[in-house]
């Protein structure tokens, strides 16, 4: 099941390999559980397009782990290579192991994420110095010195001119996509704190911990507005009330969150028509609603 090739990588690191058990969780990469000499960790690999993504994903783990403070878990990667012509890419991690959050557990993870927002966000201005990966699909970044710039072009229009070479996007959807873009400066502050971003907060990136912990994982970072990473907490569920009080209790929202989180959950919406047509309609609704054409 695990690969020779994935197996000789992983050694120096775990010492000799007693059991590997399939772990779920991921639709992009290949996981599991692996018992070994030095004790549990948790493995991916992937030899096609996702396993270029594992030195991105690892330097997003570097960057929140010196950011959070003790009262939230980011696991620090042990290996990450991308794939090579001979081999799959390979990531390795410590094991966490899961347990059931508490409300009160909810409402430290609201003020921990707030506190790591509230942290110096490195470079300048509002983006990140390398392209990554949001799941399947690459991320790209560079810097820009305004907010609703970078999350236009950057978000917005690079997403879907990905999801367009896929097949998934419209063209019906080009000239209110345009108009939203051009009106960005309307909607979003020009130049929010800046706020190291997770960038991928649905449910299954954050993790309850055993010790009434949060973790973090599967991270696509980049600098910018700090409601971007709560609006993805909505878009899917999963998130306790007591998270938003915690998160509120700590950093208060400003007022016209509401829109504009709608307006940030576009960029993962457009992300997710690649999905199945099920994200086709908030994605027209959404284009309808603030991309007003003439």
């Amino acid at each position: 099941m695990l690969p020779d090739s994935v197996r000789e990588r992983l050694a120096p690191h775990t010492g000799p390999i007693h059991a590997v058990t399939p772990v779920g969780g991921g639709d992009v990469s290949h996981a599991a559980r692996v018992e070994a000499e030095r004790g549990p960790f948790l493995a991916k690999w992937n030899a096609s397009a996702g396993g270029d993504s594992f030195e991105a994903e690892a330097e997003g783990l570097a960057a929140l782990a010196e950011a959070a403070g003790e009262a939230l878990r980011v696991p620090a990667p042990l290996l990450a290579q991308n794939r090579t012509e001979d081999a799959p890419g390979v990531l390795l991690l410590p094991w966490l192991e899961g347990g059931r959050p508490s409300r009160e557990g909810w409402r430290r993870f609201g003020r921990a994420l707030a506190a790591l927002h509230r942290a110096e966000a490195p470079g300048e201005g509002y983006g990140w110095a390398h392209d990554n990966w949001i799941g399947s699909k690459p991320q790209r970044n560079g810097w820009h010195q305004t907010w609703p710039a970078f999350f236009g072009e950057r978000r917005l229009l690079a997403q879907a001119e990905t999801v367009r070479q896929r097949g998934a996007w419209r063209a019906e959807w080009d000239a209110p996509l345009a108009a939203l873009v051009n009106r960005l400066p309307e909607i979003l502050p020009e130049r929010p704190p800046r706020s190291l971003l997770h960038g991928d907060l649905w449910g299954g990136n954050a993790m309850a911990l055993e010790d009434g912990r949060f973790a973090l994982i599967d991270p696509a970072v980049s600098v910018g507005h700090r409601e971007a990473d709560l609006a993805m907490t909505e878009l899917f569920g999963g998130f306790g009330p007591a998270f938003y009080e915690g998160y509120r209790e700590a950093w208060p929202l400003e007022p016209g969150y509401e829109e504009r989180r709608e307006v940030y959950n576009l960029f993962h919406l457009i992300n997710h028509l690649t999905h199945g047509p099920s994200y086709a309609g908030p994605v027209g609704r959404t284009l309808a609603r603030f991309g007003h054409v003439g």
